[in-house]
């Protein structure tokens, strides 16, 4: 018997009215499927394998700091996640800004001339962004013109076209006239950030989704939204009271082996000592592990999910013995340094400033020795952040998540599969299945709603208001 499960209660009810679903993996998609699941009255059993809930966004305790693996963001058109922060009861914890407010510096720049800024104005789109755009200082004259034509252009893209994913966005963007000064000021300094990716590794499918989305639906598509607690707080501690208030039992340090369908029509749960009997299974875990799990003919080419790439992203924490920065973030060109944060606060750091600089597609830096990511990174501060020059530096770590995204590579549209299996009962989820989004948190939670609300179709049973308000907005 596994640690965390109690022998003298079955994980699962006996299959039957109002239907019972066993939930494999507690991220984000596991805990959207499990609550909504739970919220439409099915008995839901959630398991997990590690110690927590909340997947790769998680928090971990590094002497007196609370540290998270890595800087988690998202948008004001993330209605899903929105939804599950309220569903949480942790909005409040997570604020957006009021208004579109990015901090740009470039270090090629005189001191004093460094910071440019991406923000927003109230006015409709594509108005909203003329201003920011106008007087922006990382591009030339010509370069924010031809920008304006290629977002223009980008605009005019139909998402739905399925050839848009087997071209690349930094072909594209050559083709619309932006240079790779623009590329790397503009382009690059969100696509990296949201896609895991440059943009000449990037699907046009995948790009041109995040830029009309973000950029150019609403005028507040794009305000930035963050955590000022620690990640734990929200995807494990209150992720748990939701679920526990809900009725969903959940278990972790506990390994599914194997899902298998009985002849009734039911499925089996093998988990170390006991079968599990359920309705329904949800697999929300990654793509490798949904692979090993999935029974045969599942899936019509279930090979195709070893077919999606990862993509890593690396974390560099710094804590200074002093304030050296006054924003609570900013952005970097001409460095190394691709997004700064201040964590001070959500850290619990009483003393000093701890910052955490979230490196994206970071293949080439991933398995390099600490001592050499602070050789690097640590100058490189200074060069920002005159303040940081005469500081010391009280700890320095790194956070390594080899596999933290699928990537977003040309073509992976179509090895990305949907909710519904050819298995009836079984469904999929996770930031890899077929949301239309790249691998954030979004992507996440809009998979949970998606197998959730295929789930309760065929239990026949109705869909809570709010699941069918977030899949309309998907």
């Amino acid at each position: 018997m596994t640690d965390g499960m109690r022998p003298e209660e079955p994980l699962a009810d006996t299959p039957g009215h109002p239907g019972t679903a066993v939930v494999i993996g507690g991220g984000l998609a596991g805990i959207t499927a499990a609550l909504a699941l739970a919220d439409a009255g099915v008995r839901v059993t959630l398991i997990e394998g590690r110690p927590r809930l909340g997947g790769l966004a998680f928090s971990f305790q590094r002497g007196e700091l609370t540290v998270d693996n890595g800087q988690h963001v998202y948008l004001r058109c993330c209605t899903a996640y929105r939804w599950f922060l309220d569903r949480i009861e942790g909005t409040a914890l997570a604020p957006l800004q009021d208004r579109l407010d990015v901090p740009v510096l470039d270090v090629a720049r005189p001191e004093g001339r460094r910071l440019g800024r991406l923000r927003r104005d109230a006015l409709p789109v594509p108005l909203h962004l003329g201003r920011s755009l106008a007087t922006y200082p990382h591009l030339s004259l010509a370069d924010r013109a031809r920008v304006g034509r290629a977002a223009l252009a980008l605009q005019g893209l139909d998402l739905a076209d399925p050839t848009l994913d087997t071209q690349d966005f930094g072909s594209w963007l050559t083709a619309h006239g932006q240079s790779a000064r623009a590329v790397e000021a503009l382009w690059d300094l969100v696509g990296v950030a949201t896609l895991n990716a440059v943009a000449g590794d990037a699907s046009l499918g995948l790009a041109a989704m995040v830029f009309k989305t973000g950029l150019l639906s609403d005028p507040g598509a794009a305000d930035i939204g963050w955590a000022r607690v620690p990640l734990g707080e929200l995807h494990d501690r209150l992720a748990r009271k939701a679920l526990d208030s809900a009725g969903v039992r959940t278990e972790v340090r506990t390994r599914v082996t194997s899902i298998s369908p009985d002849e009734n029509g039911h499925w089996s749960v093998q988990v170390p000592g006991e079968t599990l009997r359920t309705d329904t299974v949800v697999l929300a875990v990654a793509q490798r592990e949904a692979y090993d799990l999935l029974p045969e003919g599942a899936l019509d080419a279930p090979e195709q999910l070893l077919e999606i790439g990862t993509a890593p992203i690396l974390n560099v924490h710094v804590v200074y013995d002093r304030k050296v920065l006054s924003r609570p973030f900013f952005a970097a060109l001409g460095t190394p340094v691709q997004w700064v944060f201040d964590r001070t606060e959500a850290s619990g750091l009483r003393n000093g400033q701890y910052l955490a600089l979230s490196q994206s597609a970071a293949q080439d830096e991933i398995d390099e020795p600490v001592a050499a990511l602070r050789e690097r990174y640590l100058p490189e501060l200074e060069r920002l952040l005159p303040r940081a020059r005469g500081a010391e530096v009280k700890d320095f770590f790194v956070t390594r998540e080899r596999t933290a995204t699928f990537a977003p590579t040309p073509g992976v549209g179509r090895l990305r599969p949907g909710a519904r299996t050819k298995a009836p009962g079984l469904y999929l989820a996770g930031a890899w299945t077929a949301t239309g989004w790249p691998a954030t948190m979004e992507s996440a939670v809009r998979s949970g709603v998606s197998a959730a609300g295929a789930a309760l179709s065929a239990l026949g049973r109705p869909r809570p208001s709010h699941l069918f308000d977030v899949e309309e907005a998907a």
